[in-house]
């Protein structure tokens, strides 16, 4: 407990009843609380015993103390009337005031108000289902923990106080020399460290591109459906956003132009668009960099996921036909290794790479410098790319048990899309109104089941029944009976 006497004026022993009686009125000392000693008291505040006891006496007397016998001393349970009063007043004028004078930014209003529209949290907020299909989550028995914490304890042993330091904003050099290089082999981006930032997932990715690009009033083009985050941080950040369809073939290209020729920026997932899973191909892809070309605008290619393909050749990145830097390319390791870890990498057009640096740097200073340092060693020793070949054929084997129970359990009554990479697929239920998608989600939850209406995914909400399958963090057992029970509940 720390009193503030020194600004009090009259005895010393008064100023500390004052103080005391401050507490128990403004609620930092509860009813029912325990107080210090008086020894302890005196000790705290270099006063004497006697000058405690003094205090102590006079709040017991008017009633904010009480002494039990062989307990101490406590603040009383039920105060005077008349304190109860003042107590209680005090607090409300207090927080009238503060509602008058609270002005915030429209900037803030408008982030506030998006977040509620759309209930934008990723933590778990329900108890655990037995059988949850939860999008976007990993497998986290899949990742090696040991390897993980004997890295980072070794960093830690060894730290040298240039590692106990700030970091640069765009984060350290070799880690980005790192991601450079993976990036060039596993994804085709074109890209060297200098162009490469650390971040702290993919959604500061988005805040980023927002706060260095688009002015209130300008166009946002987002694909329909599309990422609820990248919705949110156009629309905190004043845009005027428009969607553009998508079809089994991702980003319907074709229709840009017109009422989209003054787009500022794009936001697309190319390579397995969320949430239907569609692969945009090549033609599309030439023919969305000539209209960016010819238009000005900026290309954010969201590459959440693209580690994880099951069938046909491998993805470039749309990155990596890009020859007049207007594609900002984002990824994140909260799919690849842990959410917790909170981070991700950008690979920046060149004269994009100094305006988010300086952005970066006034938000953050930097990210965390530990986990970028083991992140380095994870990657340099080979345990990176060891991890992502096992959970590919996990994860591969996960998404043949789905398909599988799918095919049993519903037939043609189901429609999978999305199926050929990614950690989810989308099933489409044409004889199930959308309507009914939150009646579904809670019956299923009453049998331990977890699934995720696509409803909130779209502007204008589709027709029929469409429910996203996570399927990363469960074995296969699981998901078997977990479509078993969604069939039961879906009959």
């Amino acid at each position: 407990m720390l009193l503030r006497i020194d600004r009090l004026e009259g005895p010393l022993y008064g100023r500390v009843y004052r103080a005391m009686r401050a507490e128990i009125l403004n609620g930092r000392l509860h009813p029912g609380m325990r107080v210090p000693a008086t020894r302890a008291l005196a000790s705290e505040l270099g006063v004497s015993r006697n000058i405690a006891i003094l205090a102590y006496e006079q709040l017991l007397a008017e009633g904010y103390l009480t002494a039990r016998h062989g307990s101490g001393t406590f603040v009383a349970s039920e105060l005077p009337e008349h304190l109860t009063t003042v107590a209680g007043r005090a607090p409300a004028r207090h927080a009238a005031a503060s509602g008058a004078a609270l002005r915030l930014t429209s900037y803030a209003s408008r982030a506030m108000a998006e977040t509620r529209r759309v209930s934008l949290r990723w933590d778990v907020r329900y108890p655990q289902l037995p059988y949850d299909f939860r999008y976007g989550r990993p497998s986290f028995i899949d990742f090696p923990h040991e390897i993980w914490s004997r890295i980072v304890v070794r960093r830690l042993r060894r730290a040298s106080l240039r590692d106990l330091d700030y970091g640069p904003p765009e984060g350290i050099a070799e880690l980005r020399e790192a991601i450079a290089d993976y990036l060039g082999r596993a994804r085709a981006v074109a890209c060297n460290a200098e162009q490469v930032m650390i971040i702290n997932g993919s959604q500061q990715a988005l805040d980023l591109a927002a706060r260095v690009l688009i002015e209130p009033g300008d166009r946002v083009i987002l694909e329909e459906p599309h990422y609820r985050g990248a919705w949110a941080v156009a629309s905190a950040a004043g845009a005027r956003i428009a969607t553009l369809d998508v079809d089994e073939q991702g980003l319907d290209v074709g229709a840009l132009g017109g009422r989209h020729g003054a787009a500022r920026l794009l936001f697309v997932t190319p390579s397995h668009q969320f949430p239907t899973g569609a692969t945009m191909p090549l033609g599309r892809r030439l023919e969305l960099l000539a209209w960016s070309r010819k238009t000005g605008a900026f290309i954010f290619e969201d590459d959440y996921d693209s580690e994880f393909r099951y069938s046909g050749r491998p993805i470039e990145a749309l990155q990596a036909l890009d020859d007049q830097g207007r594609v900002i390319y984002a990824s994140t390791l909260s799919k690849v290794m842990f959410p917790a870890l909170r981070m991700g990498y950008l690979a920046l057009p060149e004269p994009l790479v100094e305006p988010f640096r300086a952005v970066k740097g006034l938000l953050d200073t930097g990210s965390p410098m530990l986990p970028q340092l083991a992140l380095l060693d994870f990657i340099r020793e080979g345990h990176f790319e060891r991890h992502l070949r096992r959970s590919r054929a996990r994860n591969a084997s996960r998404r043949a048990a789905v398909l599988e129970a799918v095919a049993r359990c519903f037939g043609a009554r189901a429609e999978v899309r999305g199926a050929q990479g990614g950690l989810h697929v989308l099933l489409w239920f044409r004889d199930i109104a959308n309507g009914r998608g939150r009646e579904i989600r809670q019956r299923a939850r009453e049998v331990g089941v977890g699934v995720y209406p696509v409803t909130s995914f779209y502007a204008t909400p589709p027709a029929h029944l469409g429910l996203l399958i996570g399927y990363a963090s469960l074995t296969e057992k699981e998901i078997a009976e977990g479509i078993r029970r969604l069939a039961t509940v879906l009959e």
